[in-house]
Parts: structure tokens; C-alpha cells; sequence
């Protein structure tokens, strides 16, 4: 039924994958960003479950989908996010925020780039931040507190540095992110954030919606103008009064822009 919500499960390598379906025609795939869930971005599927079957999915590591057994890479969940929309069966449309936007750089740069129909990326990661002096006071006071550890042999190093990742201070060096998170999803998060997709945008070919809040801080709107100067079909709309969650913060703006771009209303 239109605009009821039901809960489904599907298997990518031993990993049961929760994910939510809203809606009726053809699909669009809806994917969160890093520390969110399918439970943000619900607003944005009903908004569009008139027109399509909206799939929310919780990634691996969020929301109600356990995280994987090792650390993972943006190139995981980019196979994952493949394997996915060929279980939807093909070609899809695609609604994407913050670090859903770093595996569709992926995607689209690769040459499985065919299985996506228009996409939309809202609040999206995954370029090389201009960094301030203070990432870099951060930067050399963590490499100055592992020094010592390092000169130590072998297990003693090992100890030593297990010791320092989880002292308060180390925490403190870390982003907000990185200290809520511990085990595989915190060495996912390196991989993640330390891995910069600029070298991407000139291979994609599709046209992009870059969808975006005048004021977010998480992405920001240097980085959306990047990524559409990047990408030869790209096109940058931005949404005044409205910062990294640009669908909550402004939502009947950000509706009304995302149906006029995928369905042409």
C-alpha cells in the first residue's frame, strides 16, 4: 500500500542486510550517510513513494545491520551497493547523502556505472578537504605521542599503541565520528575518511543533481562546487537556510527539487 513502510532482510556475504520498502513504480535506492541510518532518510522515500518503490537500506555497521567481521573500504560498500541493485534487478534510480555520496563516486566512475539511472547526491562526501591549522596541530600531536611506541619490539608495540588508541587524550585528537566509534567500525571510518575520490569525478558520464544546504558544515558547499566542476553532466542547486541534513532542515524545498529532477514534475 502507498505510504506504508515494511521491513526486509537481504544476505551479502554472511551480512543480513535490513533495509525498509515504501511505495509503488519503478526503484529508487536511498542510501544514509556515515553515523545515520534508513531511519533519516524514511521523510525522503515517502515524499517519493507515490512515484516509486523507495529502498532504504541500514549499511553495514548502522542502524540495524550488524557490522562486517573485518574492516571495511569504500570499495566494500561499493560492492555491496552493486550487489544490491542487481537484487532490485538492474537499472536504478539513485538518492544518495553525505558518505552515500562517496560510494556512488565510486560506482559511477566504475564500469558498473550502467546499473544507475538519474542520480541525486545530497550533502556528499568523499573529496579531499582543504584542511585548517587545527587538523594539523591534531595530526602532528597524535604522530608525536605514537613515537615512542614505535621504537618499542614487537608485542610491547602493540600493546603500547592499543593502550594509546583508547587513552582520553587520543580520543580527544579524534573527530566526533571517530570517538563514538571502537573495533572494526573505527578502522573502517580510517579507511574511509583517508581514502580521497577527487581522481573519480572525470570518469563519470552520468548526469548528477548535486543537491545541497547553504550551510553545511559537514560538506561543504566548496566541496559540492568541485564535484560539479568535476563532473561534465553535473548541476549544483542549493537550498538556503539549510546545512548538512538539507531534506529535514528545508523539506518541502528539497521535495519538490529532488521530484522535479527524477521524475520531470
Amino acid at each position: 500500500m502507498e505510504g506504508s513502510i515494511t521491513r526486509h532482510t537481504w544476505t551479502f556475504e554472511g551480512i543480513d542486510v535490513h533495509y525498509d520498502k515504501t511505495g509503488s513504480g519503478p526503484p529508487l535506492l536511498i542510501l544514509h550517510g556515515w553515523g545515520s541510518s534508513a531511519q533519516v532518510m524514511l521523510p525522503v522515500a515517502k515524499s517519493l513513494s507515490d512515484r516509486y518503490t523507495c529502498y532504504v537500506p541500514d549499511l553495514p555497521g548502522f542502524g540495524r545491520t550488524q557490522p562486517p567481521d573485518q574492516p571495511w573500504s569504500v570499495d566494500d560498500y561499493t560492492r555491496l551497493t552493486k550487489e544490491f541493485l542487481a537484487y532490485l534487478g538492474g537499472k536504478t534510480d539513485l538518492l544518495v547523502h553525505s558518505f552515500g555520496g562517496r560510494i556512488l563516486l565510486k560506482l559511477l566512475s566504475s564500469e558498473d556505472h550502467c546499473m544507475a539511472g538519474r542520480v541525486l547526491i545530497t550533502g556528499g562526501a568523499g573529496l579531499k578537504p582543504r584542511r585548517t591549522w587545527r587538523y594539523y596541530v591534531r595530526l602532528y600531536t597524535a604522530k608525536t605521542l605514537k613515537a615512542p611506541f614505535q621504537l618499542l619490539p614487537g608485542k610491547l608495540k602493540e600493546k603500547g599503541l592499543a593502550w594509546l588508541r583508547n587513552s582520553r587524550v587520543w580520543k580527544m585528537l579524534g573527530s566526533s565520528d571517530y570517538q563514538q566509534l571502537d573495533g572494526v567500525m573505527r578502522q573502517t571510518f580510517i579507511n574511509v575518511v583517508n581514502e580521497h575520490l577527487d581522481d573519480c569525478l572525470p570518469h563519470i558520464q552520468k548526469e548528477v543533481l548535486l543537491l545541497w544546504g547553504e550551510e553545511d558544515a559537514a560538506a561543504p558547499l566548496d566541496q559540492a562546487r568541485r564535484m560539479e566542476q568535476g563532473i561534465e553532466g553535473a548541476a549544483l542547486v542549493t537550498i538556503e537556510n539549510a546545512g548538512h541534513y538539507a531534506f529535514l532542515d528545508q523539506p518541502a524545498k528539497f521535495n519538490s527539487i529532488a521530484r522535479a529532477f527524477l521524475l520531470g514534475d
